[in-house]
């Protein structure tokens, strides 16, 4: 980033230095194109000789992905011995605490976020085609994605976020401490991440945060807006009707979002009757508060076909790309740093779990994705129970 040439954070100079620093130098040029300031000259020169040293990425078909769940903001009540889902927080979720440690590291190692449309994206058929991604040296593309952003009713009181919600139009978390306190923070990966770019803007490629994963039946964002379950009443409507503020500023904010399905189903079993059932429900109650989406995160990871490519002989394929629009699909595979397929119709880009299973292998000594993003030992809550094998023989 070039020198800040005044406190002004209105001025053209700073706001071209924030575009360059996410990797805008085309639109930092363009914004200080007519200034003939000396200092507005001096950051146009710096901004020119910074994109002349950018390089296209070499494959971005071939791209890392990380996924987390909502984290354990209170690893003491989540872990407890009297918590009934402690062994499922344990396998599946990451502290607060692990995952800022983690994103420190993830940030060294000289990734940035961005978007699966920076990578792959539409041609002027309508065919899906490799991206052309242009980074300076040293910098690496990195997807990242949050399954289940509900705040389901069975995490109340076990040491997590109750929702995603608004503060002076910016998105902040509530969270509800041990002794019955609300506080107002960034207590889930969203918020932290939002934090995080605030002080770090090279993290983000032109702005871009991640992928919101969500499914339906306790409602969106951790408000019941869910009309099937909660009923057609005004308090339902109300739920929504504040789910959508809060989804609306979070795409402003950089971050999209993707079904994860309605009932979190698992699509490689379910019939295709029962997809096409649960897909009328996440169009009716999630679609009008998220928004449009071409993306589909499998819950499970449980994809609709093998390692062969998704074809129109495919029910499932047809149905979810034709009919539900999805062009993204994201499965997991964790024994790679990266995995995708790509065909004119979509592309396949394989998710990493960062959870208690894949923390656990990695401080086995065993071979995982994780150790190209962060070291897993200097990361570990020194609350989380481990070895996380003992902890499910108990």
């Amino acid at each position: 980033m070039g020198r800040t040439t005044g406190t002004d954070a209105t001025s053209p100079v700073v706001a071209a230095q924030r575009l360059a620093a996410q990797y805008d130098y085309v639109g930092a040029e363009k914004l200080l194109a007519h200034d003939t300031s000396a200092a507005a000259k001096t950051e146009l020169a710096d901004i020119v000789r910074q994109r002349a040293r950018t390089r296209a990425w070499p494959d971005t078909t071939e791209v890392s992905h990380l996924f987390y769940h909502s984290l354990i903001v209170d690893p003491a009540r989540a872990f407890a011995k009297k918590q009934p889902q402690r062994v499922g927080y344990a396998q599946y979720m990451v502290t607060i605490s692990e995952f800022r440690a983690q994103l420190e590291q993830i940030y060294q190692h000289g990734y940035v976020l961005v978007h699966p449309q920076r990578l792959v994206a539409k041609n002027a058929r309508g065919a899906l085609r490799p991206a052309t991604l242009m980074l300076p040296p040293g910098k690496k593309p990195l997807v990242l994605s949050v399954d289940d952003v509900n705040y389901y009713e069975y995490m109340t009181g076990a040491g997590f976020a109750s929702n995603l919600t608004l503060k002076n139009g910016h998105v902040t978390n509530t969270y509800r401490d041990a002794g019955g306190r609300d506080h107002l923070g960034a207590y889930d990966v969203p918020t932290v991440i939002d934090e995080f770019v605030q002080s770090h803007p090279g993290f983000s490629y032109r702005g871009d945060k991640g992928i919101l994963a969500v499914t339906g039946y306790n409602g969106v964002l951790g408000y019941r807006s869910s009309v099937k379950e909660y009923g057609d009443a005004p308090h339902t409507r109300s739920q929504g009707q504040q789910a959508k503020a809060v989804a609306d500023a979070l795409k402003a904010e950089g971050w999209q979002f993707a079904s994860h399905t309605w009932g979190h189903i698992n699509l490689t079993t379910a019939p295709l009757s029962h997809i096409k059932a649960d897909a009328r429900l996440w169009d009716t109650e999630v679609r009008p508060i998220v928004g449009p989406t071409d993306e589909l995160v499998y819950p499970f990871g449980a994809d609709i076909s093998g390692l062969a490519r998704y074809s129109p002989d495919n029910k499932k394929f047809t149905f979810l790309h034709g009919r539900e629009g999805f062009d993204y699909f994201f499965p997991i595979d964790a024994s790679k740093p990266s995995w995708a397929q790509l065909t004119g119709q979509s592309w396949r880009q394989a998710r990493i779990n960062v959870d208690g299973f894949s923390m656990q292998r990695e401080l086995d000594g065993k071979k995982t994705a994780l150790e190209n993003f962060f070291t897993t030992a200097s990361t570990i809550d020194p609350l989380r129970p481990l070895p996380l094998p003992l902890l499910l023989n108990k």
